[in-house]
């Protein structure tokens, strides 16, 4: 069985978390701190580590003050955590199409549905390709909204020759098993904004205060520590942030490799009927995440049923979030967001990770070529 994606692990790995667990921290220690400076070393802004990617974006969100009553602008094609963590504060989902060739938010629509309401909008790097950040980034500043990049796929990524969670005022990573590294479970706050950077840190830290200076009750012992807005536990341990360190020391690696399989797929798929292959914006440098292909939406179910018999396990990414029985009371209706509903209506992901071998790709785009002639045949 070929899974999607999955996790690279070497001995190093083995080592440096073997070593955390025989340290004398397994929670918050030194590592934590060595983690989110290595980071920084990687996407150009300081950082937070936390407990995943969805993690992330709830201190993302607490960090600009999301409430109740505020509007925030999304894709639809994303995993349904980018708007259920608004959603939790109590703002109000605006989706924006996106566009056909990159699955990425399309700027063109997002303007008109800025209201007085709006407090951010939502990027989010769709199988690993940065969306078009500069037109985004003029719309927010223009409107004095927040732009929040959810980087949850594109961590080694650029655009425009620079880093991926540099550029926007807030970005948010996931380190999950299948993306481009992991800490298992993990993710990361970046912001080059260090009031923003440090409200979400206190979020993700239960909102305890320890700074003396900072203290509104007095004369306690070193013990105190006290609470001024509510916060979550959202820390990532030490265990965990050694694998991360340890991952990070290979990410070039895991970089080349995927897009050594990113090329091989398009060399071998290009011009055949009834395929939709990814491609790279201009200017967009891509750690690729997911090799989305499209094929005609009344033959997907077959062509993945038959993927998945053979022993490839495909995953189609994702069903838009406006879709969800959770959004019924938004009154949206099927079609109203056609370039999304099309995407998804073909879209199977391929399996794309650094173990995959040469030889078991071949396999599956000999495999995934006798399907396509079967169900299209001349």
């Amino acid at each position: 069985m070929i899974p999607y994606g999955r996790q690279s692990i070497n001995q190093d790995d083995i080592d440096a978390v073997s070593a955390a667990l025989k340290g004398d921290f397994l929670t918050t220690g030194p590592l934590v701190g060595m983690f989110e400076e290595a980071l920084e070393g990687v996407v150009g802004a300081p950082c937070i580590a936390v407990t995943s990617g969805t993690a992330a974006l709830h201190c993302a969100y607490a960090a600009i003050d999301l409430k109740s009553g505020d509007e925030v602008i999304t894709p639809p094609l994303t995993f349904v955590a980018t708007q259920a963590t608004a959603a939790l504060f109590g703002a109000k989902i605006v989706f924006a199409d996106i566009k056909a060739s990159t699955g990425n938010i399309n700027p063109d629509l997002v303007e008109s549905l800025i209201s007085e309401k709006t407090k951010a909008v939502v990027a989010v790097d769709y199988a690993g390709q940065p969306a078009d950040l500069d037109a985004l980034r003029s719309i927010t500043e223009k409107h004095n909204l927040y732009l929040i990049e959810d980087a949850a796929h594109s961590i080694g990524s650029y655009y425009k020759n620079r880093p991926v969670g540099s550029i926007a005022d807030i970005t948010t990573f996931s380190f999950f098993p299948t993306k481009n590294m992991t800490t298992a479970e993990g993710g990361a706050v970046a912001s080059l904004d260090s009031k923003l950077l440090e409200k979400a840190r206190l979020f993700s830290r239960q909102g305890l205060v320890r700074d003396s200076e900072q203290f509104r009750i007095r004369g306690q012992g070193l013990w105190h520590q006290e609470v001024h807005d509510f916060g979550l536990n959202y820390r990532l341990p030490d265990v965990l942030c050694a694998l991360g360190i340890s991952q990070l020391s290979r990410l070039s690696y895991f970089k080349s490799r995927r897009l050594e399989i990113f090329t091989h797929y398009v060399r071998r798929l290009k011009n055949i009927p009834n395929v939709i292959l990814p491609k790279v914006d201009s200017g967009n440098d891509v750690m690729w995440h997911l090799f989305p292909v499209r094929v005609p939406p009344q033959a997907r179910q077959n062509i993945f049923n038959s993927l998945r018999n053979a022993g490839i396990l495909v995953q189609v990414n994702y069903l838009p979030a406006y879709r969800h029985p959770v959004f019924d009371s938004y009154n949206l209706k099927l079609g109203d967001f056609p370039v999304s509903d099309s995407y998804y209506a073909g879209e199977i992901s391929l399996p794309i990770f650094p173990d995959l071998t040469d030889t078991q790709q071949d396999w599956i785009i000999d495999t995934f070529l006798g399907i396509m002639a079967t169900e299209f045949p001349d």
